[in-house]
């Protein structure tokens, strides 16, 4: 390869981190299932490695490789999604910071942030980030973060990160100390969007999802812009103890592989299901920003370069959606999202079930919403398995 050519991203999928392993010449990274090394003498550790928590060969790889991917100067994987969150907000908030979050994030990063940091003394507003004069305004003297979920779980709202991030810099100057601006890539992976490039701080990932695209792992990670900045979350990552396991490690590296192959897929079926969806006579909305219908669309076309395979649409009621779900035989019933496999969900009971009533109202999750996480499947299989659950509808 001509060292000078910078990689194309299907190619540094399948090589960033990913050396042959120095003894054997494995061109796969080994699963290094060890909790401790061997010194060579008092205080010489062979290349840094004196404890599996601090340092693994297997999880370093999978971190190389997801920093490579966004583009940042360092990546940490965590345990799950929400510890890789918890890494991020203790490495940069402490008692009385103020966090303005998006409104339409995940019903787990609501009950994270309002029912464990908020009993530190770290305040939160929840605002609308598609509205740059909202975000503007809820902004304050304390505010250390601009934590963004876009496209936003499940309504697919999308924020405008390099406007985002230019605000967070104007909050910067105004305040003498840093506003990070941290976004959770999770739906549309570094494939489609890539924050860091657009001016954020910082990026969350749950690995669990795309990433690793097979159902059979748990996993986060943060990638950081700065040295600076992931030193912090390294430190966390490491006094805390939340870290990925080395066999998850590696089954998110090889997940990662195939990534830039499944998420054309995933769109190419996405855009499809969002069509047929969007002309039957029984749903009343369809929330995919690929659709031109969506309010966002010229931002998704400028922002995204895929609009991939999350989608939400309405049927109304509970009644009609649990009919609905009740009818699939193709589409899996199940919590999650990512993976080969399609799956149904219904937000207001599972993924948001943690939020009032009244919050899930606010932010348009309705009774009748049902999520999609469409599979790489075959297409026309997914349409007959949608026209199934509709019937009769």
């Amino acid at each position: 390869m001509n060292e000078t050519r910078v990689p194309g991203f299907g190619t540094l999928c399948i090589h960033a981190g990913q050396e042959p392993e120095p003894v054997t010449g494995a061109v796969s990274v080994p699963i290094f299932q060890t909790s401790t090394y061997a010194q060579d003498a008092l205080g010489s550790p062979r290349a840094g490695f004196e404890y599996a928590r601090s340092k693994n060969p297997t999880r370093l790889a999978l971190e190389e490789l997801l920093a490579a991917l966004e583009g940042g100067a360092a990546a940490h994987a965590f345990a799950s999604g929400q510890a890789a969150l918890s890494g991020l907000a203790t490495a940069h908030l402490r008692s009385g910071d103020h966090v303005v979050v998006s409104r339409g994030s995940y019903g787990g990063t609501w009950r994270y942030f309002t029912k464990v940091l908020a009993n530190f003394g770290v305040t939160f507003s929840w605002v609308d980030t598609t509205d740059l004069d909202a975000v503007r305004a809820a902004l304050g003297p304390a505010t250390r973060m601009l934590f963004v979920e876009t496209p936003a779980n499940p309504t697919m709202e999308l924020s405008d990160l390099a406007a985002l991030a230019g605000i967070a810099r104007e909050a910067t100057a105004r305040a003498g100390a840093k506003v990070r601006l941290a976004v959770d890539n999770t739906f549309a992976t570094p494939f489609f969007q890539r924050p860091l490039a657009l001016g954020a701080d910082a990026v969350v990932h749950s690995t669990t999802k795309y990433l690793n695209g097979h159902s059979d792992s748990v996993g986060g990670a943060v990638v950081s812009a700065t040295a600076e900045d992931a030193a912090r979350v390294g430190f966390v990552q490491n006094a805390a103890g939340a870290i990925l396991s080395p066999f998850d490690s590696f089954l998110v590296t090889r997940g990662i592989k195939t990534l830039a192959v499944r998420m054309r897929a995933h769109d190419d079926n996405g855009r499809a299901v969002a069509v047929f969806l969007a002309v039957h006579p029984a749903v009343k909305a369809v929330f995919y920003p690929g659709l031109p219908s969506h309010p966002q669309h010229a931002l998704a076309t400028r922002q995204l370069s895929g609009f991939g395979g999350m989608l939400s649409f309405d049927l109304g009621s509970r009644d009609a959606a649990k009919r609905f779900l009740d009818r699939l035989r193709l589409f899996t019933l199940a919590e999650s999202l990512g993976g080969v496999e399609s799956l149904a969900g219904h937000p207001a009971s599972m993924s948001h079930g943690s939020l009032s009533p009244e919050e899930r109202a606010a932010r348009g999750i309705t009774d009748g919403l049902v999520r999609l996480s469409v599979g790489i499947e075959d297409v026309d299989d997914l349409l007959a398995d949608l026209a199934r659950g509709l019937e009769g509808e």
